[in-house]
């Protein structure tokens, strides 16, 4: 059966290319058809007069299919992207500029651009392409897939200003348009102000201990003299210096694993399987969310590698260099969930969040060390039971289900809140 049913389209596919060959329209290939008729005709009932008739619309076929081959010159072809960086579900603009080195007045040609999968769009329409300079078209586009994608090459079908012949084009090349994952609009940390360290506010690290910003300490060659405590001086019998405070940034992480084991083989390719760009959308989205607190953030994989720049605090420009890094991240590498702990062995991290598909009792169990280091642990887990949820509960994971059916900001507020932290999943 699949034999015959490819020997059956065979036919088909040959009758497509021949219609995309074809240079005629309906009206020219009637004109020709009622040429050859006249002449023939002319000769079974001796009319002269319909040997010219048949001739003068043989000769202007041809000369309007030699117009299009001869008059017509396209060259360059450009496009600009407004914004330049589409992302997922959202629509941008796409202005396609063409030269027309010259053309016959009253000449139209239907326009198209080729769309790659991950993109969708109406990319056709008519223009007078009889006009020499440069000929400028827009079309919308709405990115559904993330990834880099080639838009093109861009085609014409020329017509003469009779409409007897066409001729098919392809000008140009193709242009990449970057597409990058779904930024999600996430709800506040209501509750962490204080307990998680942001919220806004800088936390203070000494030089010396305690929290006052004028510790005195022995005076050292190269000081500033304009610092010089003097009633600190006088009260321990030496020069004494005012150590100011370091102001720095509470800090949190985001940890997206690409382990092959946990995604299907379709994560290896951008915007191809659904679980790993909710992961995608999620490790953004929570950088996003997580700098408007007042965090420095970074995104790492399992393996300690950073996966784009960091965003600081209160940044936007940041976050979205940030979806522009991410926009080609896939799975793969090694399974090293387990080692999550070990990066904040020796020190007190802000908010963690961590991101994976499949979470096994083991797992929890290997990462239980890191809630003792974060002052928001958070997991989002694409595949996991209800059961292994629990654990990570009970373990102090804030924890909530994330599955491409699901709402982000729904995952977000369930793994923050309180209350609904031990909800059922």
């Amino acid at each position: 059966m699949p034999a015959r049913s490819a020997v059956a389209t065979r036919p088909a596919r040959l009758r497509a290319r021949l219609r995309r060959a074809w240079p005629l329209t309906l009206r020219g290939g009637g004109a020709v058809v009622l040429g050859a008729g006249a002449i023939v005709l002319a000769h079974a009932v001796n009319v002269a007069e319909l040997v010219y008739v048949g001739v003068l619309l043989l000769a202007t076929v041809v000369v309007a299919w030699i117009s299009l081959w001869f008059v017509h010159r396209y060259g360059e072809v450009s496009r600009s992207f407004a914004p330049d960086v589409a992302a997922v579900g959202h629509e941008s603009v796409v202005t396609v500029h063409v030269s027309a080195r010259s053309g016959l007045p009253g000449t139209l040609a239907r326009w198209s651009d080729v769309l790659p999968e991950g993109i969708e769009g109406e990319a056709t329409g008519v223009v007078a392409a009889g006009s020499a300079g440069r000929m400028r078209l827009a079309y919308r586009i709405r990115a559904v897939r993330r990834g880099i994608r080639e838009i093109g090459p861009f085609g014409l079908v020329v017509t003469d200003p009779f409409g007897l012949t066409r001729r098919r084009l392809r000008v140009g090349g193709t242009e990449s348009v970057t597409v990058t994952p779904a930024i999600v609009a996430l709800p506040p940390l209501a509750e962490y102000p204080g307990e998680a360290g942001g919220s806004l506010h800088t936390a203070t690290h000494q030089l010396g201990e305690g929290a006052d910003n004028l510790i005195p300490r022995s005076y050292e060659p190269g000081d500033s003299m304009r610092r010089i405590n003097w009633r600190a001086s006088a009260h321990h019998d030496e020069l004494m210096v005012r150590q100011e405070e370091q102001e720095s940034t509470p800090e949190a992480t985001v940890v997206l694993d690409r382990a092959a084991t946990r995604w299907s083989a379709d994560a290896a390719m951008p915007g191809a399987d659904p679980a790993f760009e909710v992961a995608v959308s999620a490790a953004v989205s929570a950088s996003a969310r997580l700098a408007r607190e007042g965090y420095d953030v970074i995104v790492l994989d399992t393996e300690g590698m950073p996966l784009g720049a960091p965003v600081p605090a209160g940044d936007t420009v940041a976050v979205e260099q940030l979806g522009l890094d991410l926009a080609t991240v896939v799975a793969g590498g090694a399974d090293r969930l387990s080692l999550i702990p070990r990066f904040f062995s020796t020190t007190v991290a802000g908010p963690v969040v961590v991101i994976t598909a499949h979470v096994s009792p083991a797992d929890i169990t290997a990462l239980s060390p890191l809630v003792g280091h974060s002052a928001l642990p958070i997991l989002w887990a694409a595949d996991t039971t209800a059961d292994v949820f629990e654990r990570a509960r009970d373990a102090g994971w804030r924890v909530a289900p994330l599955t491409p059916d699901r709402d982000l900001a729904d995952a977000w507020q369930l793994a923050t809140d309180r209350g609904a932290s031990r909800a059922g999943v």
